[in-house]
């Protein structure tokens, strides 16, 4: 007879019947079940429901809104987060329960079926969606934590390892009076701070601000939102950037004469290129993300990348698992260097934090972190920088990603050209088969950088993985506009949106291609709308705090867009 799992248990629930098969876990003598009101620190100030047997854990997070105006979390935040907690947990557990699976339900009285990341059923990171559930708040859900239960030490291992306190739960109706009191407080602080704000003379704006100077602010000259990582950004938070929940193997620590700060047990270059004893230079490192594959998800476009991404990363981690299981057999080769074509803003640059984050993540690099160089870090003021540069940078991106911005600069016409003799360097270096543990990224324009893989015979041959950025459409990059407002808790007002869609389609009809900035140009246009907005809020008096965040047609300004050069021929 076959038995019973407790994810089968899980299998079809609807909206309708989930209540029933949560009733029937309280009562079931395999599943142990308890409540938990966060899992810090991936689901905190949440109401969560945790099932196991010995085979599977299932989280149950519930979600709703406090009213129509305030939500405590939006039900694809609340699902992101829920992600992220089945995906750490599963990366925890697997030191002590290697055959346990966990899964993630949430249930939301939030309708998002159209939503692009919506799941009636368990998707690939073990996450399902039942969306419209009503009466949450209402319902009493029962649990089962009788001791002798063969998930109990499972359950006790995650409330241990995530910090868990159990607290006691205060009665429904003495929540409800505290959030009460809570929002009336709020709008009283708000008033008080809306006065304070219009009331101050230092503060208000003159009708016409270009004649407002203030001396003390000579050091805000260069503050002026010039965030570089968001460039090639596709509404993705770059709050990530510092973050690494995927160091699971002690021994993969590295020390570098060079090293900067360490993470956990992985240390990371601090970026400085000595090219000669009088000159130096420094590049950017970019952190591994705690939850690559999410962030995947969340770009806009860029389908066949995904998949192209998805099918690489596949194939190492089946070399783990074969690795792990038939040690004797031959392992497949997998080349890592991957060429990255494309014009700038469309998203190569976040594409590969988010490539060297998933290679991490599977196995293939011991670190994950991406080292982002052009020309110019390879390129000194005497005879030999070059090869001392190259063999610094090198070292510095072992376990993770060498990224060669617009690489195609290495290329000259002239034989002498120090940019030749890097390239040279490269394939040497490329040829080496014990540098295993790094994969080189070139970036750039398609055109040149075929032309610049065409001046060596092996050097296509090196970079097998070629990854085609296009230019974003009208739609895509309205996508992204929605993702970069949710960010702040933006939103438009559907005049507002109407007149920003004009804007944006007006100047990419009139765009010059071969310099249009993609996703750029609406970090750059968005920028001047919430300046644009701010001032329009302390000038006016808003009538509530919700005004704060909404987008009126008085904040969409255009900004300039670089048109296309006329052409003349005979």
């Amino acid at each position: 007879m076959r038995k019973y799992r407790l994810i089968d248990y899980f299998q079809k629930p609807t909206r309708k019947t989930i209540w029933k098969h949560l009733d029937a876990m309280a009562v079931n003598y395999a599943v142990y079940s308890t409540h938990l009101t966060e899992l810090a620190p991936v689901l905190t100030d949440t109401s969560l429901y945790v099932y196991a047997d010995s085979d599977s854990v299932v989280i149950v997070q519930l979600h709703y809104p406090k009213n129509a105006t305030d939500q405590i979390l939006s039900g694809e935040d609340a699902y992101w987060k829920l992600t992220e907690a089945v995906m750490t947990t599963q990366m925890t557990l697997s030191k002590y329960y290697s055959d346990t699976k966990v899964f993630g339900l949430l249930l939301t009285e939030e309708e998002f079926r159209d939503s692009v990341i919506y799941n009636s059923v368990w998707n690939k990171t073990g996450v399902m969606v039942i969306d419209g559930v009503k009466g949450m708040k209402r319902r009493k859900i029962r649990v089962n934590e009788d001791n002798d239960m063969p998930g109990k030490p499972i359950v006790d291992d995650i409330t241990v390892m995530f910090g868990h306190e159990e607290e006691e739960e205060e009665p429904q109706e003495e929540k409800e009076e505290e959030e009460e009191e809570e929002e009336e407080e709020d709008d009283n602080d708000f008033e008080r701070m809306l006065n304070s704000l219009l009331t101050d003379d230092s503060n208000t704006f003159s009708e016409n601000p270009s004649t407002d100077k203030d001396d003390n602010n000579d050091d805000d000259d260069d503050t002026n939102g010039n965030n570089d990582d968001d460039d090639d950004t596709n509404g993705n938070n770059d709050d990530d950037d510092d973050t690494n929940g995927n160091n699971d193997d002690g021994d993969t620590s590295v020390r570098d004469t060079r090293s900067g700060e360490s993470i956990d047990n992985i240390t990371f270059p601090d970026g400085n290129v000595e090219q000669n004893d009088n000159n130096s230079v420094k590049v950017e490192i970019l952190r591994p993300i705690a939850n690559p594959r999410r962030e995947l998800d969340k770009l806009v476009g860029c389908a066949d990348i995904k998949q192209r991404m998805d099918d690489l990363v596949a194939l190492t981690s089946f070399n783990q698992m074969m690795r792990k299981n038939f040690p004797r057999n031959r392992q497949h080769h997998i080349s890592l260097h991957s060429l990255f074509l494309g014009r700038p803003g469309t998203g190569k640059t976040t594409v590969c934090k988010i490539y060297g984050s998933l290679l991490h993540q599977s196995g293939a690099l011991s670190k994950g972190h991406v080292v982002v160089c052009d020309r110019g870090t390879f390129i000194g003021t005497l005879w030999g920088d070059e090869e001392r540069s190259i063999r610094q940078v090198v070292e510095m991106a072992k376990g993770g990603v060498l990224m060669i911005d617009e690489a195609y600069l290495l290329n000259s016409k002239n034989d002498h050209d120090p940019g030749r003799m890097v390239i040279q360097l490269l394939m040497n270096i490329l040829a080496d088969e014990t540098q295993r543990d790094i994969a080189v990224v070139l970036c750039g324009y398609r055109e040149p950088m075929m032309r610049l893989l065409n001046t060596n015979p092996g050097l296509l041959s090196r970079f097998p993985n070629k990854f085609e950025f296009n230019d974003f459409t009208v739609d895509e990059l309205l996508e992204i506009t929605q993702c970069r407002v949710r960010d702040y808790h933006y939103s438009f007002t559907d005049e507002a949106w109407t007149k920003y869609r004009t804007t944006l389609t007006q100047a990419y009809e009139v765009r010059d291609p071969e310099t249009w900035g993609n996703a750029r140009y609406i970090t750059n246009l968005l920028d001047r709308i919430y300046m644009q907005h701010a001032a329009r809020c302390v000038r006016q008096q808003p009538e509530d705090k919700f005004q704060l965040l909404t987008l009126t047609p008085d904040d969409i300004v255009p900004i300039e867009t670089p048109r296309q050069r006329a052409k003349f021929g005979f």
